[in-house]
């Protein structure tokens, strides 16, 4: 196919990337909100970046979270444990027409394959990975995994954990992933809202998603989900917009004199104080500090942090490949054997 052709793309419909399986997790898992939030935004996605469905495939390792490739209608696969980012990694630079999504967990995706991500956020891979933090290892029955808190009490951890957790973004900050965000399974519109961007981002997106595992770690997220609190406990970060937050917006986060965030009342400070968000800062330790900020000395920061415009890995290394094409000719496979550094072992 012509790339430079339009494509006609069909008119889809939420049920058009439902498939013909029966989702299959605990009842009341998070996992549902997110499968249906994602399903709700693919024919929008679809148009806006005018790709088929036919072109579309979610890569997945091992996990609850992992099940979502027999769930989309679309092609897909269901890998090894913590390799999902491989599989998107040669499957991009060999299709670079496809969007390619990987679905992961916190522990498929920060334990085992903790290497995978951090390399394939650096490449700025053209890929949108939805990370799902519940906190817990919860197809294997409730250990503690690279996200749980300091202190958890779990089946592989009695006592309480004493490993201090990993922090998703700050990882993916750190790894130079040109989109992060976070968003949370049980606020559809942040969640639909910040997975569209992802999809229309071109390059490494990561977006975390608090997920609640009702079965093993219960209420983990209660403070950022719950209508009641939520508006006290979430900064909704907006490009261009300062960063306050509050039911009443009285709130903000600022930096004091050794430029650490504290959280002061909007009325104490005057307007040219407050800080801006900025979605574009690249290396941004401002950026960084908003991914440190943790509850409940902190309210919790949702939405994107970065959005930044760059080469993507494929098209680096398509460009690469055709350079050297025009440098030399195509030539018989023999004689690129033969050729350069060779030697012939005597009998």
């Amino acid at each position: 196919m012509n790339q430079t052709e339009p494509l006609n793309i069909p008119t889809y419909q939420k049920e058009d990337f439902a498939s013909d399986q029966t989702p299959r997790w605990c009842p009341g898992c998070g996992d549902y909100s997110i499968l249906a939030q994602l399903q709700r935004v693919m024919p929008a996605i679809a148009e806006q970046t005018q790709t088929p469905r036919e072109n579309m495939v979610f890569i997945s390792g091992i996990g609850c979270s992992s099940r979502f490739p027999y769930y989309m209608n679309t092609y897909g696969f269901h890998s090894i444990h913590g390799r999902a980012p491989t599989l998107a990694l040669g499957l991009q630079v060999s299709r670079p027409e496809l969007m390619t999504w990987v679905v992961t967990g916190d522990g498929d995706a920060l334990s085992i394959g903790g290497n995978h991500l951090m390399h394939c956020l650096r490449r700025n891979l053209n890929v949108k990975i939805l990370l799902f933090n519940n906190r817990i290892y919860g197809l294997t029955k409730g250990q503690y995994s690279p996200t749980s808190e300091l202190g958890k009490r779990t089946k592989s951890s009695p006592l309480g954990s004493v490993a201090r957790p990993l922090n998703p973004l700050s990882i993916a900050l750190a790894s130079q992933a040109t989109f992060v965000a976070r968003a949370v399974d049980r606020d559809p519109k942040l969640l639909q809202d910040v997975i569209t961007q992802a999809a229309l981002h071109k390059g490494s997106a990561i977006v975390e998603i608090y997920q609640n595992c009702n079965i093993f770690n219960d209420g983990a997220f209660a403070h950022v989900s719950e209508r009641k609190s939520r508006d006290d406990n979430t900064l909704k970060l907006q490009h261009g917009e300062p960063l306050v937050f509050g039911r009443q917006r009285d709130k903000a986060v600022v930096l004091n004199e050794q430029l650490q965030p504290r959280v002061v009342a909007t009325s104490e400070i005057s307007e040219s104080d407050l800080l801006i968000h900025d979605t574009s800062r690249d290396n941004s330790g401002l950026t960084y500090a908003l991914s440190q900020l943790q509850y409940p000395e902190f309210p919790v920061p949702v939405g994107i942090f970065r959005a930044l415009k760059a080469p993507t890995y494929e098209e680096r290394v398509h460009q690469q490949v055709n350079e050297a094409k025009r440098q030399k000719p195509a030539t018989a496979l023999q004689q690129l054997l033969d050729s350069g550094e060779t030697w012939r072992v005597a009998e």
